[in-house]
């Protein structure tokens, strides 16, 4: 069998992880908790391009006797098999609570970065003021 003289193009996929890590954190836990996840997206081929911090939040309902969170947001750039590791990093993490990754469409492409770039956080006044 002959040696494959072509490099095989990788397609990448859009992807985004959100993560609620436990609220029992330290600040220098945490740091080092979303540092490890934005270094294994870029380790395996993977582009990241965004990540969000929302911080402390009330959760919904309460995830193994507590009511907030961490919440962390990564939207990146991943082959199809990274994801299924990605998340089995999760399930062995017990720094994580929950964890939710999808699959982004064209149209949610847009409508993240119309949100990076601040169109949905204007006030009507300053709407008005634009036209």
């Amino acid at each position: 069998m002959a040696a494959k003289t072509k490099k095989e193009k990788v397609v990448l996929n859009d992807y985004e992880s959100v993560i609620i890590f436990t609220p029992v954190l330290s600040e220098e836990q945490l740091k080092e908790a979303v540092s490890k996840y934005r270094s294994m997206i870029t380790e395996n081929g993977g582009e990241l391009v965004h990540e969000e911090n929302w911080g402390l939040t009330k959760l919904a309902y309460p995830i193994n006797k507590k009511t907030t969170g961490f919440y962390h947001i990564y939207e990146y750039k991943a082959s199809g098999d990274f994801v299924s590791k990605f998340e089995l990093a999760f399930r062995r993490d017990e720094r994580i609570m929950r964890y939710l990754t999808t699959s982004l469409e064209k149209h949610a492409l847009v409508f993240n970065q119309r949100k990076r770039n601040g169109e949905f956080n204007q006030s009507k006044k300053e709407k008005q003021e634009g036209k």
